[in-house]
């Protein structure tokens, strides 16, 4: 007679002892497997309405989300959030831009006008043309371009650009073509770039033959995550003051698809406010809150008609807020908490922070979240904003990455994040750094996500709603991995050994 025994604790039960846990102090036991690797299937929701291919989200972060890396998100079937971080008719740019490409690559091309004279850009051998436009600006028509090897056999440099331009109507191409599109024409005509137009005649950026063949040489793209509209899906982050109202307008009419408000401690009456003003204003976008940690917390937001919930509070390897508040909680307590309050009303959960590994992100999705946000993960890498440095120390190079609760981002305008922005006397909640340059997202996403896969394949998960299944009928079981454990767990014992690919 088979004799009835229990190998760790149901989720339930472990989440109730009253300790916070993050991601290592908990550990999955493997289950059965019965499909292979590339049968998991990891589709999902952002919000109720925003479905995604792969559960990854770009944080709104002015160090992390802009134009190029939401452009990147996009094409991989996942979504960015723009950072508020900048003037709303700078957000908004930044919305159309995702909006009017099929290409992740943005090259900022230099743009003149037609009585130009001089071009002190081709000084810099990183300038291969100049577009020549109505205005001088990108948002009119192209009427030609200068080559660098052009203008550098110029006798008259005086002459405008204008009378020495080459004009070339084929070299331009709809934006909506997308990588092979362009591949082909670049080959088919024998053309160094081609120039990318909206509907209009605008410009929308110039893609060069190197550029492209750099992003032929990562993991094939599908056809990402694109919305009702035809055009790449893309978030903006909001926050609840009376201004961040007009901000807003002007976001909905660049095209954004979903909102975040974006607030360290989400369960304030302000959040609940604009979650109302949101929903009654433009029905037609989801809007995400948080941050969130508690059940109580969470269904105070759901209440006010969320279609999405963000979880973390000082969980980020930039954020201080559980030092100097004393506030917060364990992240995996945290997403196992609210994903449970959640489940209950069909809310998708967008576990924030704490990510350091691929293990981190099977064990926020298993534990209850819909997709995890990234931040330091992303921040590094070609797409992130800013330029890279050379780390002496290190050897490597490596790209600014700050907390949006430090004084410097404060100084921006993030402080109304946390509450701040009326204080007379402002209180860092988070600190300035740097990361290693992790190369492009387009390789570091694919390769994370199949690690990813094979966590899953090892629980027996073949997607994520049937993760959910086996944790909440108690089939998964966890336990607490003690720090001797958690030592185990990773490389040691070793003098040396080979870096991690990322």
């Amino acid at each position: 007679m088979a004799t009835e025994f229990e190998d760790g604790f149901p989720a339930e039960k472990l989440f109730a002892q009253g300790y916070s846990y993050t991601y290592d102090d908990v550990i999955f036991l493997p289950h059965y497997i019965d499909f292979p690797t590339d049968a998991v299937n990891l589709s999902t929701k952002l919000s109720r309405n925003v479905p995604l291919s792969i559960p990854w989200v770009s944080s709104p972060m002015d160090t992390v989300t802009e134009s190029h890396m939401a452009s990147a998100m996009a094409a991989l079937g996942g979504i960015g959030i723009i950072h508020s971080n900048v003037t709303p008719s700078e957000q908004a740019d930044m919305i159309r831009s995702v909006k009017s490409r099929r290409v992740p690559i943005l090259s900022s091309p230099v743009f003149k006008a037609p009585d130009s004279r001089i071009v002190d850009e081709f000084d810099s051998n990183d300038v291969p043309f100049v577009l020549v436009t109505q205005s001088g600006t990108q948002e009119t028509k192209l009427l030609g371009y200068i080559a660098r090897s052009d203008w550098l056999g110029l006798k008259d440099k005086e002459a405008k650009l204008g009378e020495i331009m080459r004009t070339d109507a084929n070299v331009c191409v709809p934006w909506d073509y997308d990588l092979g599109q362009i591949d082909e024409k670049l080959k088919k005509e024998g053309r160094d770039f081609v120039v990318v137009e909206k509907e209009g005649g605008e410009v929308v950026d110039a893609l060069t033959k190197e550029e492209v063949d750099r992003v032929k040489g990562y993991p094939k793209l599908g056809k990402g995550t694109v919305g009702s509209d035809g055009r790449w899906m893309v978030g903006a982050a909001i926050g609840t003051r009376e201004s961040d109202k007009e901000r807003l307008e002007q976001l909905v009419k660049a095209g954004v698809d979903v909102i975040v408000l974006d607030s360290s401690q989400g369960n304030s009456v302000y959040q609940v406010e604009m979650i109302k003003y949101v929903k009654r204003t433009y029905p037609e976008v989801d809007v995400i809150g948080g941050n969130v940690v508690t059940m109580s917390q969470a269904q105070n937001l759901i209440k006010a008609g969320v279609d999405g919930l963000r979880v973390g509070m000082g969980s980020g390897s930039i954020c201080t807020t559980q030092e100097v508040c004393a506030v917060g909680r364990g992240q995996a307590t945290a997403v196992y908490k609210v994903s449970s309050i959640a489940a209950q009303s069909g809310i998708p959960v967008i576990a924030d922070g704490g990510i350091s590994f691929s293990g981190h992100i099977v064990k926020a999705l298993v534990l209850g979240a819909s997709t995890v946000m990234m931040g330091s993960f992303l921040a590094g890498s070609t797409e992130a904003p800013g330029a890279y440095d050379y780390d002496e120390k290190k050897k490597c190079r490596v790209k600014k990455y700050r907390g949006m609760g430090s004084l410097e981002a404060m100084a921006k305008g993030s402080d109304q994040r946390y509450l701040g922005d009326t204080a007379k006397l402002k209180i860092a909640q988070g600190v300035v750094g740097a990361v290693a340059d992790k190369g492009s997202v387009l390789k570091l996403v694919p390769y994370t996500m199949q690690a990813v896969k094979q966590g899953f394949q090892d629980l027996g998960a073949s997607s994520l709603q049937s993760a959910h299944d086996l944790l909440r009928s108690k089939t998964l079981r966890l336990e607490v991995r003690t720090s001797a454990a958690q030592v185990e767990g990773g490389v040691h014992g070793l003098a040396s050994h080979e870096k991690k690919a990322f």
